[in-house]
């Protein structure tokens, strides 16, 4: 279930206030882009991911190691935002877009049925044709072993809009 945020917006009249509106907002978007920060150390990367309505989580595939895993284990406490780009308004000086930023914990998976949730989730949010994909890459156990799944649990959630 989604929560809303409490933080505040200074420009309310730009907020989403529809949780339908910000699901739909995640689960139409493809990257999402995430902050974490380690001994006052700032990183930010952004992912293709795939959107778990029930979990209210976002699942992130990668390789084994790297620079974010390095944060993650210092800090599993992230950040992160996906933006629904709507295009510049000619002779506005505008631009029209929805947005979420939410706020979580990055939790690497390790048990093998979640990490095939995962990856089920992220192929039938990204790919136009899930089916072949999951043929070739699901059925392959190495697809397991050999690449790291990521699931961030929202705990708080925001939206914007300018259209």
């Amino acid at each position: 279930m989604i929560k809303m945020s409490k933080y505040h917006m200074q420009k309310y009249e730009r907020q989403i206030k529809d949780i339908g509106v910000i699901s739909n907002i995640l689960n139409n978007g493809k990257y999402a882009s995430i902050a974490m920060c380690r001994n006052n150390e700032p990183y930010i990367v952004t992912l293709s991911y795939g959107y778990d309505t029930l979990k209210n989580a976002l699942y992130f595939h990668s390789a084994k190691e790297g620079l974010k895993f390095e944060f993650i284990r210092t800090n599993s406490l992230v950040c992160g935002t996906v933006i629904e780009d709507n295009g510049y308004k000619t002779n506005q000086c505008s631009h029209g877009y929805r947005s979420v930023v939410f706020w979580g914990e990055m939790n690497l998976i390790h048990d093998l049925r979640e990490k095939k949730h995962g990856f089920e989730i992220m192929i039938n949010q990204l790919e136009e044709n899930p089916n072949k994909i999951k043929k070739r890459f699901l059925e392959n156990q190495s697809s397991y072993e050999h690449t790291s799944i990521l699931r961030l649990d929202i705990k708080d959630i925001m939206g914007k809009t300018n259209e």
